[in-house]
């Protein structure tokens, strides 16, 4: 959405413009939306709430990376806003489907690849930012990445709550996801990426010709 925009991905893009295309898709399909939010767009918890109830949507991610300081947030401090959107939107009684995105695998993936062997490392404080969150009140949490199948079934093992994960080329399938008990796959970017793929093929082929 970020670049269908115009914008640079990973909060740059304006935030009434975001929710402004969030509320025109909400408006032209019949299923629930869900809107990556991505760090709230700088509102405060409650005008955060009260601006995505306006657009329609049914849920929204949320990303603990502070992108201004290059870094994840403390957890414990993420923990509390997240709590206060949740309370905010039980404030509005509206059931607001909280999405808590945990980046602890982007800086790895961003410096590795996807190299094999290397998550397990990182899990245990996947884990500890997936307990803060859901005790925050959150509905969901989403540690992206997260595809290698062991790395998968520890965090797992050890979140008693409803987990997203994306569907990386190099992922579990979804029967699999299934099986370990994951609640919701996501595709996220991978679509858009294999459309733009596509796109510039066409684009090469017209130029060659």
């Amino acid at each position: 959405m970020a670049a269908a925009l115009g914008y640079e991905d990973h909060g740059n893009t304006p935030g009434d413009e975001m929710l402004a295309a969030a509320a025109r898709i909400v408006r032209g399909v019949d299923v629930p939306v869900n809107l990556d939010a991505e760090v709230g767009y700088g509102m405060e918890p409650a005008e955060l709430v009260a601006a995505l109830k306006a657009t329609g949507v049914a849920g929204c991610n949320l990303e603990d990376t502070d992108y201004a300081a290059g870094a994840l947030h403390d957890p414990y401090e993420h923990a509390e806003w997240l709590g206060a959107i949740r309370q905010a939107a039980n404030d509005e009684d509206y059931p607001l489907v909280i999405n808590a995105r945990i980046d602890v695998f982007v800086g790895q993936w961003l410096a590795e690849g996807s190299v094999p062997g290397t998550q397990e490392q990182l899990v245990p404080e996947a884990i500890r930012r997936a307990h803060a969150y859901l005790e925050a009140g959150v509905d969901c949490v989403y540690p992206i990445l997260l595809w290698e199948m062991d790395a998968v079934r520890l965090f797992m093992s050890e979140v008693d709550g409803s987990v997203n994960i994306a569907r990386l080329p190099e992922a579990p399938s979804p029967a699999q996801l299934g099986d370990l008990g994951v609640a919701r796959v996501s595709w996220g970017i991978l679509l858009w990426l294999d459309a733009m793929a596509r796109f510039n093929e066409q684009l090469a082929s017209i130029k060659a010709s």
